[in-house]
């Protein structure tokens, strides 16, 4: 596990959903580091955790805690990020953040390796992480832009609950136990834990993921179409988005109809060009059923693609179906594959 050449690293908000993926994939990956820090909030400083046979003792996140880290990935909530990533930066580490607090900092890098790995270039020590529901569809989408061109994206999104966290996923669970045994239940998380009315996940469909803007969008929709646009560089792109929550525990699907810029293109032309495109899986054969659902995907890290079809009115129109485990790709996955995309590129050295 550890070696002498390899990377200080330190996860902050090692304890919660996406910090305890992130720890996982670092392991999976097989990431080069020699030092592994575990950083929280002080009400989870002191716990132990086992990882790979190690055990670790949770430290509480302070500005000195960065000291002598080469990458610090963030995942415990926008004003930590706010306060400690120019501290990390500070000290020399490069912060890959996960939350929404920098992504639409014109200074900040907002990456998806598949797509704008080169942005990272222009980093500052801190690289933004984009939104779970953004980043499986920009890598469904950038092939088609290389070769096909792309005007317009018009996106609905079924998210899982682990989206709002572990406590959302144990209401789903407990809610779903109280509606089967005709029971009292008391919806207290979604849509949203800080909004004035709360629903039932359970047997029912949700169509507000965060608050909603002045335009009537919700906060996570705008994200949706303000971070297709910086990723992709397009920022003459028509996107729209309606994001909706369902009681799924893991796994984001999304419906999403496209329009390129180039004529006579067939959905055949289409599935040819994903098949072998990076992190991406096709899973589309309508004759025998195979399509991607969120039960399939989790645990894994690619995005996966079917239903494409031609839209039968518009000659470049297109519609396929995207999903992604929102905890890996939409999250942990893509921060870790930042991290090996900075070695990969030289702009970090495992060498001491």
């Amino acid at each position: 596990m550890s070696q002498q050449n390899g990377l200080h690293v330190a996860v902050v908000g090692a304890t919660g959903a996406v910090g305890q993926q992130m720890i996982q994939t670092l392991i999976n990956r097989s990431f080069p580091f020699k030092k592994l820090t575990l950083l929280s909030s002080a009400r989870s400083a002191g716990k132990k955790i086992m990882v790979a046979g190690q055990e670790y003792t949770i430290q509480e996140a302070k500005p000195e805690s960065f000291e002598g880290v080469d990458i610090a990935l963030f995942s415990a909530g926008g004003s930590v990020s706010l306060e400690l990533a120019p501290e990390a930066v500070k000290h020399g580490a490069i912060v890959v953040d996960n939350t929404s607090a920098f992504r639409m900092d014109p200074t900040i890098p907002l990456v998806v390796p598949e797509v704008n790995e080169a942005d990272l270039f222009n980093h500052n020590g801190i690289i933004a992480n984009p939104n779970c529901s953004t980043i499986q569809m920009v890598v469904a989408l950038e092939p088609i832009r290389q070769k096909f061109g792309l005007k317009k994206v018009l996106v609905s999104t079924y998210q899982a609950v682990s989206g709002a966290g572990a406590a959302a996923v144990q209401e789903l669970k407990e809610q779903t136990k109280s509606i089967i045994n005709d029971e009292k239940y008391d919806p207290a998380i979604l849509p949203v834990k800080g909004d004035k009315k709360h629903y039932q996940i359970a047997f029912n469909a949700i169509p507000q993921i965060d608050k909603f803007q002045d335009n009537g969008f919700t906060y996570e929709e705008m994200k949706m179409i303000n971070e297709t646009k910086k990723i992709m560089h397009l920022p003459e792109l028509q996107v729209a988005a309606t994001c909706v929550r369902l009681p799924v525990a893991v796994g984001h699907s999304e419906s999403v109809y496209l329009e390129i810029d180039n004529d006579g293109v067939s959905a055949s032309d289409m599935k040819e060009l994903l098949k072998d495109a990076p992190g991406i899986v096709l899973q589309d054969d309508p004759e025998n059923q195979l399509y991607p659902m969120p039960a399939n995907c989790v645990g894994l890290n690619e995005v996966f693609v079917g239903r494409i079809r031609k839209d039968l009115d518009a000659d470049r129109g297109f519609h396929m179906w995207v999903v992604s485990d929102n905890l890996l790709k939409g999250a942990a996955w893509n921060s870790v594959q930042i991290a090996e995309s900075l070695i990969r590129l030289g702009i970090v050295s495992t060498n001491e």
